[in-house]
């Protein structure tokens, strides 16, 4: 079981957020490499969550695995580096507002030019086509449209609030991998690939499966209320409506209905409840009610408070629903693991699996490029055009970056790109998954370092020797002003 499913597939992601990045993280689990590719300023959620060793907890959930390259898209020279990763990928991703893409020069038609097989998932509130296609949207905002939020708060009598669950955007990632794989499929076929139209408001209405109720105008369907008192001061969530738990409980247990006679149907509904409630509380403890919950067939949920107390459910650790890992200083950290189990292939990511830093795989990607055949002139736009930033270099070698010209930016990348043809060839014989112990995390590392020392050496003989002194261009290399992550 060593194989994963989508082992070989190349993954562009311009996603931000969560709509999109979450669908990139399941291909990541299943294998795809993905690149993302982050603005200078980064993704905001790199600030969301509990901050440790740099990392954010929401950043670290939806981006462990991937690869990262740091681009502005509003540069010159920006597309056509693109397109250059557009023409040797196989998925690109992204959850602009619509329209963005194509203000960047990169919308489908453009990308379809140069990668007839690619297949493009756009991700967006109100769709690429209608009349609210330039709607900002996030999750809350569709959860209003789409009745979400008044029907919850109709259901629960309370006041009107967006649920803590980002359903719009994980559910439109889900289904935007359905429509990707679906896309492949036929690529595959026919050698054509096709641009994928996930909009958050068709999926909302798309997965309720309340729908019907709306659609058959008999709402507001009958009030339920499936969470009761239970003994040793606990909740439970019991499945199944009013007059069906009424039904079962009357005919098992015996419950006698208390309604006086010719009370109204509030009244009897109020009775029934009051009875539940006591039958339900008259067990000796939580495990008792349960059992016996068992024996008559009703399904039943503890209701957990969120944290300490749901993580510790019994089946969590035994699924292995969670998964440690550690960040770039070490430190221990959790997050969730992929949700697939196949008899045969693998999923999901190991303790060896990080978030990646900005821009930290800016060179790897240079020289991927130049090992397919990039023309130097487009591997110029690495080194002259400064449109990515390395903040791998630009935080371990800020001070030997002034001396760094383009010709040892080139070597650098040759260096690298033959070092990762050479070990990615030998974990394809051994069919480790490449990306997630590969030469960017441990051998790349240890290069750079020596490149580095290689400079600071350099430095040092300026210094010592003036005479030897040359002028550098500035190059990838050169400070940033942007703060690294």
């Amino acid at each position: 079981m060593t194989d994963f499913p989508l082992q070989g597939l190349k993954v562009l992601d311009f996603s931000r957020v969560l709509a999109g990045p979450f669908a990139t993280r399941m291909l990541s689990d299943l294998g795809a490499d993905v690149v993302k590719i982050e603005p200078p300023e980064g993704d905001v959620t790199r600030h969301f969550g509990k901050q440790d060793g740099g990392v954010a907890g929401f950043y670290l959930q939806q981006n462990i695995g991937k690869r990262n390259i740091c681009l502005d898209l509003k540069t010159a020279g920006a597309r056509e580096l693109v397109l250059q990763l557009v023409a040797v990928s196989d998925i690109v991703v992204e959850n602009f507002r619509p329209g963005v893409m194509e203000k960047f020069g990169l919308g489908w038609d453009s990308l379809q030019a140069v990668n007839p097989k690619l297949v493009m998932l756009s991700i967006s509130g109100f769709g690429q086509a209608g009349p609210e296609r330039g709607r900002a949207a996030y999750a809350p905002v569709v959860h209003a449209e789409t009745g979400l939020i008044a029907r919850q708060a109709e259901m629960s009598g309370g006041a009107a609030y967006d649920l803590q669950f980002s359903l719009a955007d994980s559910y439109s990632s889900l289904h935007g991998l359905v429509g990707l794989l679906a896309a492949l499929r036929v690529a595959e076929k026919t050698g054509i690939g096709q641009h994928v139209d996930i909009a958050m408001l068709n999926v909302m209405h798309a997965t309720d499966d309340y729908a019907h109720w709306a659609l058959d105008k008999v709402w507001p369907k009958p009030e339920e209320n499936l969470v009761w008192q239970g003994p040793d001061q606990t909740r439970i969530l019991i499945s199944a409506d009013l007059k069906w738990l009424w039904h079962v409980l009357s005919k098992r247990d015996g419950l006698v209905d208390p309604t006086p006679e010719g009370a109204d149907l509030a009244t009897k509904l109020a009775c029934r409840k009051q009875a539940i409630t006591a039958h339900i509380l008259a067990f000796p403890s939580f495990s008792a009610l349960t059992d016996r919950l068992d024996e008559i067939n009703l399904a039943w949920g503890r209701v957990r408070a969120f944290g300490e107390e749901s993580l510790s459910q019994p089946s969590v650790e035994a699924r292995g629903v969670f998964v440690d890992v550690r960040d770039d200083l070490g430190h221990q950290r959790k997050t969730v693991q992929s949700p697939y189990r196949f008899s045969h292939s693998a999923s999901g990511i190991n303790s060896d699996a990080r978030p990646p830093k900005r821009g930290e795989h800016n060179f790897v990607i240079a020289a991927l490029l130049i090992l397919q055949g990039l023309p130097l002139e487009c591997a110029d736009l690495f080194v002259q055009a400064r449109l990515m930033t390395s903040s791998f270099i630009a935080m371990n070698d800020a001070t030997a970056s002034h001396f760094v010209d383009d010709r040892c930016c080139r070597l650098v990348c040759f260096l690298s790109s033959f070092f990762i043809a050479s070990f990615n060839r030998f974990h394809d014989s051994l069919h480790v998954r490449s990306h997630h112990r590969t030469l960017t995390h441990v051998a790349l590392p240890i290069l750079f370092s020596l490149v580095g020392a290689f400079f600071r050496l350099r430095r040092v003989c300026h210094l010592v020797f003036p005479v030897l002194r040359v002028r550098a261009k500035p190059g990838i290399f050169a400070r940033e002003k942007w703060k690294v992550n």
